[in-house]
């Protein structure tokens, strides 16, 4: 089973900031067979990091849009496409909590940006609560994308940084499963260097999503080379 380990910077870092986090982290990240490292910077990173990537060899690393538009390109001022954004990254995050909370989106905006993600061969890294799982994935079944990742990202461990137990993780994992018994589930939710091993050993579990803790290369690279060991 392949391993997955996603940072997502949220609203941090500008470009030099980005950079210096990848020199750092290129010293120190230990690549491992079936591990892929996905990183979400801001929009205003990406282009500069698709190049700077690359010239630090990092070939097991892929970056990933934090959003996209549920719109194509046009008259939507304001919006990123995702067409805009293929060739800068591989995934698109879409349905974080953070947006359908603060920015209101409906389970249709985020059906809407999957799809448009999957039209443009971007992979969608679709996040899904616990409570509202069931109608956050049901419209998304037939979609044909085999490398979709499902997240599984309980709203409480995010706002006040408490991991939900790994018993709770397995169930919600397991409830996933039964709707989309071939997708790569990771878990989100206050993931950090002293607690990844305990997820990462989870059966089941494709990896982790992790967020505050990937702010610091150090940290994020000893949870990436925890999952080579898993």
């Amino acid at each position: 089973m392949k391993r997955f380990v996603i940072g997502n910077w949220k609203c941090n870092k500008n470009i030099d900031d980005a950079r210096r986090w990848f020199d750092t982290f290129a010293s120190l990240y230990r690549p491992a067979p079936g591990v892929e490292v996905i990183i979400a910077p801001s929009f205003i990173c990406l282009a500069d990091l698709a190049v700077h990537v690359k010239g630090l060899g990092l070939d097991t690393v892929s970056l990933a849009a934090q959003d996209v538009s549920p719109f194509p390109k046009g008259g939507y001022t304001g919006a990123i496409a995702a067409d805009m954004v293929r060739g800068l990254a591989d995934y698109v995050i879409a349905g974080h909590s953070e947006r359908r909370r603060y920015f209101h989106e409906t389970v249709q905006d985020v059906v809407n940006k999957v799809h448009e993600a999957v039209d443009f061969g971007l992979r969608p890294v679709l996040c899904v609560e616990p409570a509202a799982a069931m109608s956050q994935l049901a419209p998304l079944t037939d979609i044909d994308c085999e490398k979709m990742i499902i997240a599984y990202c309980p709203a409480d461990p995010l706002t006040f940084r408490i991991p939900e137990s790994p018993d709770k993780v397995r169930e919600g994992i397991g409830f996933i499963a039964e709707m989309h018994p071939n997708r790569a589930i990771v878990y989100g939710g206050s993931i950090n260097l002293d607690n990844a091993a305990e997820y990462l050993a989870l059966s089941g579990l494709s990896g982790v999503m992790v967020g505050a803790a990937s702010l610091e290369a150090k940290s994020f690279a000893g949870i990436c080379n925890l999952a080579g060991t898993h």
